[in-house]
């Protein structure tokens, strides 16, 4: 049986601190995105995206070393 509720009510709150460039780009690819779904499937936010973005950050796990935010980025290949 599906939830009654909103999927984003299903889902815990957690903030996080961009910056504007990160913002900016992510904005624009939701909306990118948005525009080639042409009205299928469900509407893609930048929280969905965000999801997405921690889900290949968890894949990732085994590789990921480092003491700052460089070295870990470094460490899955950015």
């Amino acid at each position: 049986m599906e939830s009654e509720l909103p999927r984003y009510l299903e889902l815990t709150r957690k903030e996080a601190r961009l910056t504007d460039s990160q913002l900016d780009d992510l904005a624009a690819l939701t909306r990118r995105l948005n525009k080639t779904r042409r009205g299928r499937g469900e509407r893609l936010t930048d929280n969905t995206l965000i999801r997405v973005a921690v889900d290949m950050l968890l894949a990732k796990e085994s590789s990921l070393s480092g003491t700052t935010e460089e070295e870990l980025r470094k460490s899955v290949g950015l």
